[in-house]
């Protein structure tokens, strides 16, 4: 038996239609009321509310204390800063609530201290983790 040539014709632009109809399916079409669902939550840059500490205000530790008066100065800050808040911080993760563009961090609760601090007139947010590293929250 011989087909015709239009049959054969016929059933390649059917598996062509087919696999174009597969290799879209899942991904939203540009008349659809909104994206297309996904299986994975949305990816969120920071924390939609404000840092609340979970815990009392605390004391700021010598090592910390010493490490953040060192970081003011290496930033050229002449003036004694004065201790505004302390208080101990459970942060969602490793970015100590100051999460920067482009960076990836850990995702794990991670103890700490925020310490609010005065000098020349500026204020400065420092952000401490398990280490005596200070971070300065740019925000």
């Amino acid at each position: 038996m011989r087909t015709h040539p239009s049959m054969f014709a016929a059933a390649i632009v059917c598996a062509a239609l087919t696999l174009t109809a597969c290799a879209t399916e899942g991904t939203a079409m540009p008349e659809s009321d909104g994206p297309a669902p996904s299986s994975r939550p949305p990816f969120l840059r920071a924390s939609p509310t404000p840092l609340v500490p979970t815990g009392a205000p605390a004391e700021v530790p010598e090592a910390k204390w010493k490490a953040l008066v060192a970081d003011l100065a290496a930033r050229g800050v002449s003036g004694e800063p004065t201790l505004v808040t302390a208080e101990r911080v459970e942060f969602a993760n490793g970015s100590l609530g100051c999460p920067q563009p482009g960076m990836s961090y850990t995702q794990a609760l991670v103890d700490g201290y925020r310490v609010i601090v005065r000098a020349d007139d500026r204020t400065f947010d420092y952000r401490f983790g398990r280490g005596d590293d200070p971070l300065l929250c740019e925000r």
